[in-house]
């Protein structure tokens, strides 16, 4: 992750909170490099609205709205001239947060999900633990630095950045796959189908925290 940026603005600023309204959350975040608007509602159709400047970033998060069933909205402006790197993973930042946001105190969740996701000639294993306690494992190989003209290492950056901003452990792995465009899909349809299994309100443990510990985090 890069490090020493100059906030110019509050980092992470939410401008909702969970509630009555509903599991949604939204956060905005200035830097020098990035100015990000993000909103999420746990609860939605999987509806996505996404500009980032990214064509093949705009086409991950849609899949991930889409599968996950939530609703994902994402205004970045960032120094593309640069390269992609900052706006990828503010925007992973930013989003992890909107979900933390939208979690509240995560009762009655699932908690946990693992999954298998194929994507042609590529299989990717994704496990959750929806536990407050920031984790990511990730285990995949790419053949070219690109795919279009996106950073095939910038995967691994925005899964880092949104596994540690919303709290969650999560394991990635790429169990083979020939195609990078193919193995990256693989990966966010993954995360989404994992996120929609752990964010799923059970109703059997409704208004319980699904941890021994009665809180979850912290």
């Amino acid at each position: 992750m890069a490090r020493g940026r100059k906030v110019i603005a509050k980092a992470a600023r939410p401008l909702a909170k969970s509630g009555k309204g509903g599991r949604k959350g939204s956060v905005k975040r200035a830097t020098k490099e990035t100015d990000i608007e993000v909103a999420v509602d746990l609860d939605g159709k999987g509806t996505s609205n996404i500009a980032t400047g990214i064509g093949f970033f705009d086409h991950m998060l849609d899949l991930l709205a889409r599968h996950s069933r939530i609703d994902i909205t994402v205004r970045a402006k960032g120094d593309l001239h640069i390269d992609h790197h900052h706006t990828t993973e503010d925007v992973g930042i930013a989003l992890g947060q909107a979900v933390k946001q939208a979690l509240g105190d995560m009762k009655g969740i699932t908690r946990y999900s693992s999954v298998h996701v194929p994507m042609d000639e590529a299989l990717t294993r994704v496990a959750i633990d929806v536990s407050g306690r920031p984790f990511l494992v990730f285990k995949a190989k790419f053949s070219r630095d690109k795919v279009g003209a996106f950073d095939t290492e910038l995967v691994q950056e925005w899964f880092q950045a949104f596994a540690m901003n919303a709290g969650i452990t999560l394991h990635v792995d790429v169990l083979y796959g020939t195609n990078d465009h193919h193995i990256a899909e693989s990966c966010f349809k993954g995360l989404a189908r994992a996120l929609r299994a752990a964010f799923a309100i059970d109703p059997r443990a409704a208004g319980e925290v699904p941890s021994t510990k009665g809180t979850l985090g912290g």
